[in-house]
């Protein structure tokens, strides 16, 4: 199976970003932020997302400390990737997401300083930076 489009996930237990991304231009975009209940997403609306974008594959961050240990959230994360490849029957990758979300709040401050960061973007710029990261390793690693 060829990856062309992949839906990417920063996920947490009150907010999961998801951003959307494909192989051909290795780039990805921002969609949109699902409120979660103890990092259970709103599964209509995932559910939406999957059929407009019909994704090949899934990528979730997974958080680590900064040495690279496991932090409390790290097996929610993982749980959630589980969870993600039951449901839909598809690939799903984890990558290490240290540092993604402060990176997210970084570029959207310089974008439009301390109101960019309150509605609401942060997570799913953060979902971008994450699968970004996984086209740009995985592509790499092709060569």
């Amino acid at each position: 199976m060829t990856i062309r489009v992949l839906l990417g996930f920063d996920f947490g237990m009150k907010r999961i970003g998801v951003a959307v991304g494909q192989t051909v231009t290795q780039s990805a975009r921002p969609l949109e932020t699902l409120q979660a209940n103890q990092g259970v997403p709103q599964w209509e609306k995932l559910d939406k997302l999957m059929k407009t974008w019909q994704p090949d594959a899934l990528v979730v961050g997974i958080p680590l400390n900064m040495d690279g240990t496991e932090q409390p959230l790290t097996l929610d994360a993982q749980h959630f990737l589980n969870v993600l490849k039951e449901r839909y029957q598809l690939p799903v990758y984890g990558i290490d997401e240290r540092l993604s979300t402060k990176d997210a709040r970084e570029r959207l401050f310089q974008q439009g300083g301390y109101k960019a960061l309150q509605n609401g973007q942060v997570d799913s710029v953060a979902a971008q930076l994450i699968l970004q990261n996984w086209l740009s390793s995985h592509i790499e690693n092709k060569k």
